[in-house]
């Protein structure tokens, strides 16, 4: 048990101020050396002169020239008041974890006080930034259901990081406060044991160099501690594969057809260079975008833990995340096109929780397998449901990644169907199981919804007039906001309001008996 969880008010890691305006702070040294770049040469490289004309227009120049004493007083102010505002900040930014919440009151001339219910957290997510790394750092986040909702810790030292994420979900799960105290008495005696410590210099350097290694530790482990969970629950993402993936996905296929295209009209049709410049930024932009959502894809691993499904990527940034079990509330398995041959598959899920994080860094987080084989998706399936992936259902789900059958198990769209599925009315359908909804669509891009019965928010039926005139109908389940959307349509209405029926009543019966919030609990 971490010291941090001991119902007191903590302040964070003292590297804290650095880490949060450390980057402010580079930028504005880069503009300040932008401005100095003849100062710097003539400094760098005595005897070469600034060109004639430029040095005594420089503004930063004049300043040096004329105003060297008080530029330099200036500078000092500045960063004495930066400085002092950070310290402040960091001195007034504290939390406490008790036995119901997590609490953080942050700021200076406007303050906040924020509460996380621990039973009510959807995940844990620890970051580690590659600059807050070498401080040995990271961010830990509590994310709760709701938009803003999330509590962060920012920034935590890596040890206690970890240690405090284990402590607060071993609490939310619901273990018995009496073991607790025996984890806090058994730590007080062990520190008792130690006795006190006598500083000199030669235990400062070792004290450095154990510093240095445990530095160095943490940059060359492997992203996923191996005893944190047994090696056959745990799904890695192939390198080659991940490549090859993005390389075959839509957006960047249409992104190819969107350059083949302004090329085109460039030599051929007489299209004036501005074409060519505009497309310079869609070129970066979702370049950038691909290529982080790959660095960001590698030493990607999904694992069980005593505490729930554990999802961890990143290269030189890494990221991990541990969701407790039932905060899953729908998950969308989906194929491209040019995926097929291969077999590839994409599993995305709805939390309850908003990501801070934007662009690729979002995605990750309802991301749970960016590309997969089958045999990778089920077991995946298999850690984030495991009351419905049992021997006898298996078999079904695996139908459901397949073309249609006859004896697949699902309830699928009127031959009428096609005039709104054109082709994909065979394999449009369904599956009602006590512990979820199995829902099938497409048959271009193919995906397969699971919603567990526990986590439905409601149920409806849609009937537009061409639907009426056709005797068709669409069922929605809704779940929280995520990038699943939970619907079949083009069902007869008689399957579709008995979808609606037995969905809701399923819902009802697995809510009452849902324990999920306290998984640990005896």
């Amino acid at each position: 048990m971490t010291e941090l969880a001991d119902g007191e008010w903590h302040r964070l890691h003292p590297a804290t101020p650095l880490l949060r305006g450390g980057i402010a702070l580079i930028a504005i040294l880069g503009i300040v050396v932008a401005n100095l770049r003849e100062r710097l040469v003539e400094w760098l490289i005595p005897g070469v002169e600034c060109p004639p004309g430029v040095c005594q227009e420089d503004p930063i120049s004049i300043i040096l020239e004329r105003y060297l004493l008080l530029a330099l007083l200036g500078i000092v102010v500045v960063i004495l008041i930066v400085i002092g505002l950070f310290w402040l900040s960091w001195r007034m930014h504290t939390f406490r974890v008790t036995g119901e919440v997590v609490e953080v009151r942050s700021g200076v001339l406007f303050r906040s006080h924020r509460k996380a219910r621990l039973d009510r957290i959807q995940g844990i997510n620890i970051a580690r930034s590659l600059f807050a790394r070498i401080f040995g750092a990271a961010r830990l986040e509590i994310s709760a259901a709701g938009s803003d909702a999330n509590v962060q810790l920012a920034y935590l030292s890596s040890a206690n990081a970890d240690g405090l994420r284990a402590e607060i979900l071993a609490r939310a799960s619901g273990i018995r406060a009496r073991e607790a105290a025996d984890a806090v008495a058994a730590a007080e005696a062990a520190a008792a044991a130690d006795g006190p410590e006598i500083a000199t210099s030669d235990a400062v350097r070792a004290n450095l160099a154990e510093v240095a290694r445990a530095r160095l530790a943490e940059f060359t482990a492997p992203e996923l501690d191996p005893n944190l969970a047994p090696p056959q629950s745990v799904v890695t993402m192939n390198a080659g594969r991940l490549i090859g993936s993005t390389a075959l996905s839509s957006g960047t296929l249409m992104f190819v057809a969107i350059v083949v295209g302004v090329l085109v009209a460039i030599s051929v049709g007489g299209a004036g260079g501005w074409a060519f410049f505009g497309l310079i930024p869609t070129v970066f932009g979702l370049g950038s975008y691909l290529v982080n959502r790959v660095l960001k894809s590698l030493r990607y691993s999904i694992a069980a833990t005593p505490d729930g499904v554990r999802v961890g990527f990143g290269l030189l940034s890494t990221t991990n995340e541990t969701i407790p079990p039932g905060r899953i509330h729908a998950v969308e398995i989906t194929q491209e096109l040019l995926w097929r041959p291969f077999d590839w598959w994409t599993v995305r899920v709805n939390l309850a929780s908003q990501s801070s994080a934007g662009g690729a860094a979002a995605q990750q987080s309802t991301t749970l397998l960016p590309v997969g084989s089958r045999a990778e998706v089920l077991k995946v399936l298999e850690l984030v449901l495991p009351s419905l992936v049992t021997d006898e259902t298996r078999m079904l789900i695996e139908g459901g990644l397949a073309p249609a059958r006859a004896d697949d198990g699902f309830t699928t769209s009127p031959r009428r169907g096609a005039v709104l599925r054109w082709f994909s009315w065979r394999r449009n359908g369904f599956m009602l199981n006590p512990d979820a909804v199995i829902l099938r669509r497409g048959a271009v891009w193919r995906s397969l919804t699971v919603v567990p019965t526990a986590r439905t928010q409601s149920v409806a039926a849609h009937q537009g007039p061409i639907e009426r005139l056709l005797r068709l109908a669409k069922v929605r389940l809704h779940t929280v906001n995520g990038p699943v959307t939970a619907s079949v349509g083009a069902l007869d209405v008689r399957d579709a309001s008995a979808l609606f029926r037995d969905a809701a009543a399923a819902g009802a019966v697995a809510i009452r008996a849902d324990r999920s919030h306290r998984w640990g609990s005896a």
